[in-house]
């Protein structure tokens, strides 16, 4: 692990996960081999791809000598935490506007975030569509003073720069897949990948032209696509059916997924390979991590999900 950046209290390794092969007679049926990429399990506090979006957006912050980082997020958001976390380690106050109304008692994700020192705020539905506004973020850094806004997800150029670290030239697979939200982590795969490669992103919510429209500010490569045959009926929805593949696969492989994004990642691909839409290939699946989201689903629907 080499030091790729160091800003006042900032630092930030460049680190190298590996791509390891899982094997199954469906595989082996269709000549096909398959690799996780596991960003769950790399060696930092913050889980997954939210490090890579994150950690220059960080340095950016320290630059600037602001104080805080303010964000926005629903109530069981990935990223709301991971902000939390790496505001913390960096000394740095952090507020998340989250959208909706107060629930209390605060559930899993707001309870660790606000246990991090995150300042916990909610703006309505209605509020919450201006969030990404010029005139509403200039309004919040007047109210709170040396202020850094991060957007919903993180995703902007710099969380691009950390994603793009995601992919290695040992990464030589036919396809590359990867579990969508605000498109930030597929992009800088995307920008990364090879020509001969196709990157898959599998959309967890459905609004599939909105996000390639914002993809389209972050890469210019056409090698790439977006499948929307799984999103369950939305973010966060799921059906039996998704619970039980959660688990059968963590039996077989002892590979924690969660119900948002990976779950249905994994769940299509083996859907893909059964309809024989993928065959005499290699894969490399990304697993972005976001476990702490199935404390949430845990929570809501009374599930028995894997988590950290």
């Amino acid at each position: 692990m080499s030091i790729l950046c160091y800003c006042k209290f900032t630092i930030f390794a460049s680190m190298k996960i590996k791509s390891y092969e899982i094997f199954n007679d469906l595989f082996k049926k269709y000549n096909v081999k398959v690799f996780i990429k596991r960003l769950d399990d790399i060696s930092s506090s913050i889980s997954g791809n939210k490090y890579f979006k994150l950690k220059y957006n960080i340095v950016q912050a320290k630059k600037k000598s602001c104080k805080q980082i303010i964000t926005f997020g629903g109530a069981f958001s990935n990223h709301i935490l991971a902000t939390s976390i790496i505001s913390k380690e960096n000394n740095l106050k952090s507020i998340a506007f989250i959208r909706g109304e107060e629930a209390l008692p605060l559930n899993p994700t707001l309870k660790l975030a606000k246990s991090n020192g995150m300042k916990i705020l909610y703006l309505s539905r209605t509020e919450y569509r201006n969030k990404h506004n010029t005139d509403f973020q200039k309004k919040l850094i007047s109210k709170y003073d040396d202020s850094y806004i991060l957007n919903e997800g993180g995703t902007n150029h710099l969380a691009i720069k950390g994603t793009e670290e995601i992919i290695s030239d040992n990464d030589s697979q036919d396809y590359i897949c990867c579990p969508v939200g605000t498109g930030g982590t597929i992009s800088g795969i995307i920008n990364k990948s090879k020509v001969d490669q196709k990157v898959i992103g599998f959309m967890s919510l459905k609004n599939k032209f909105d996000i390639q429209n914002q993809m389209s500010l972050f890469t210019n490569k056409k090698n790439w696509i977006l499948n929307h045959e799984f999103t369950f009926g939305g973010y966060a929805k799921y059906n039996k059916e998704l619970v039980k593949f959660i688990s059968d696969f963590y039996n077989e492989y002892n590979i924690p997924l969660d119900l948002v994004y990976n779950g249905k990642m994994f769940y299509g691909i083996y859907d893909l390979l059964k309809n024989r839409k993928l065959k005499n290939c290699s894969i490399l699946l990304i697993h972005t991590g976001g476990l702490q989201g199935n404390l949430g689903m845990n929570y809501r629907f009374d599930l028995n999900l894997p988590t950290f």
